[in-house]
């Protein structure tokens, strides 16, 4: 007697973090690394969200603070914050997190459409939202989290 095949159900590897209270996740394949925070070079004429940019062993890349770009409260910073290193479209930047809590994998179906909140500034860059137990991660598309003229401006 044969086992039937389960249908196979396409999965994505997400690295989750967290910004004040709220979880966030991106595509695995984006983060490059994970590092403690380090000193960073303030940049003059830089976008507020812009922390500055730091020698990452001999490549120069920016560092943004990812609540205030997505116009959350920022925290204090303690030993648990990280540079979560992404790279997207010929981009490598740092992006200052108040902590990296897991990788997970989740099915395609249980990545749920974004909420449409018209007057909401960040719903671009939200690919979707992952239920787990009590959880809500937000899942942040990286292509559009900087504008066109702010990866220009980023680019060294």
């Amino acid at each position: 007697m044969s086992e039937r095949a389960r249908p196979i159900t396409a999965e994505r590897q997400l690295v989750v973090f967290s910004l004040g209270r709220e979880e966030f996740a991106v595509d695995v394949n984006q983060v490059r690394e994970i590092i403690r925070m380090e000193e960073i070079t303030r940049m003059p004429k830089s976008p507020p969200f812009v922390e500055g940019i730091i020698n990452l062993r001999g490549q120069i890349i920016a560092v943004i603070d990812l609540a205030k770009r997505l116009n959350l409260p920022s925290t204090e910073r303690t030993d648990a914050h990280r540079i979560v290193v992404v790279e997207t479209e010929d981009l490598k930047v740092g992006m200052i997190v108040d902590s990296v809590s897991e990788v997970t994998s989740v099915a395609e179906e249980e990545i749920e459409p974004p909420p449409t909140l018209a007057s909401d500034a960040t719903t671009p860059f939200i690919l979707g939202v992952v239920k787990r137990d009590k959880r809500l991660i937000i899942l942040l598309d990286l292509s559009k989290l900087l504008s066109l003229e702010e990866i220009a401006e980023l680019s060294f």
